[in-house]
């Protein structure tokens, strides 16, 4: 867009305005869905850059950490425990080892037996965190020595599960990039049959205006000027209550998981400030089209 035609979008015409009635059905129609369909985008954008976030998180913490696994009787776990440890030292590639002491595992446990577990007194395997270095350790041949040297052992990188959650939190991700697009396919679709209702609606009106020597481009102006200033103002209310909602949900914490912290972060906040802009970019480009198409029907 020009930035005469731009200047021209925005300043307007008084006696064209007076084409495209100031209320009514099509004036309504395009105030609530541009704002509804804003209010959906800031949900769906807040969706996708939180499934990113959460990818991105999930990757990194758990790219290089692993459980080793001791289990062995109750006379032999401390000294498969000892070697275990050992051995871990020894490899290359790994940054750091230590076993959990047995309040650490109540509290992994916690969630599905309850607090106050004996864990002393139950066959519960004892577990030794194996942070992994740059560029890190050979899986294979640690699993080997292992099975060697200390036969209790189970060494579990996380790769099982780590793959399906980051590729779910992706997914979502994906999924709010299409939300995003099918809302503007929608608000597009709803606003060229406001503009068709509303040119239908004026056809004896154009038909005087072209008596009289205005100029198609004249009258679709008018048009194509009210509907992108409507869904401008109704793109911006749905705008501010969606970021008021998001603003309203739970911050990010250990204990919610996933379910939190799906607002928006630092600079993300001035991303919604773009839907507005967007769905007056829509609404121009929908009613242009359909100005365009009725005026050539109406010759």
């Amino acid at each position: 867009m020009s930035e005469g035609r731009l200047r021209k979008l925005i300043v307007g015409d008084a006696q064209a305005d007076r084409v495209v009635p100031p209320s009514g059905f099509t004036a309504q129609l395009t105030l609530f869905v541009s704002g509804a369909m804003a209010f959906l985008a800031v949900f769906a954008l807040a969706l996708s850059l939180a499934s990113g976030r959460l990818a991105t998180r999930w990757a990194d913490e758990l790219a290089r950490a692993a459980t080793l696994r001791i289990n062995a009787p109750a006379d032999q776990r401390s000294a498969q425990t000892e070697a275990a440890l050992a051995i871990l030292q020894q490899t290359p590639g790994v940054a750091s080892a230590r076993a959990l002491t047995q309040k650490e595992q109540a509290a992994l446990l916690a969630p599905w037996f309850g607090a106050g577990l004996p864990i002393d007194s139950l066959p519960v395997p004892q577990l030794i965190e194996v942070i992994e270095d740059d560029p890190g350790y050979d899986g294979t041949g640690l699993r080997l020595r292992l099975q060697a040297e200390v036969p209790g052992a189970v060494l579990d990188d996380h790769t099982r599960w780590r793959a399906p959650l980051v590729d779910a939190a992706r997914a979502l991700r994906r999924l709010g990039a299409v939300s995003i697009l099918l809302i503007a396919g929608a608000t597009a679709a709803m606003i060229t049959l406001a503009a068709n209702a509303a040119l239908a609606a004026n056809a004896q009106v154009i038909e005087v205006l072209r008596l009289v020597g205005a100029l198609d481009s004249y009258i679709a102006h008018a048009f194509i000027r009210r509907f992108t200033l409507r869904a401008l103002g109704g793109s911006a209310a749905g705008m501010a209550l969606g970021m008021f909602g998001v603003w309203l949900m739970p911050a990010a914490s250990n204990e919610g998981g996933f379910l939190t912290g799906l607002g928006f972060q630092g600079w993300s906040w001035l991303l919604p400030l773009l839907i507005p802009l967007l769905g007056a970019l829509v609404a121009f480009a929908a009613t242009t089209r359909a100005a365009k198409k009725r005026l050539g029907d109406l010759t």
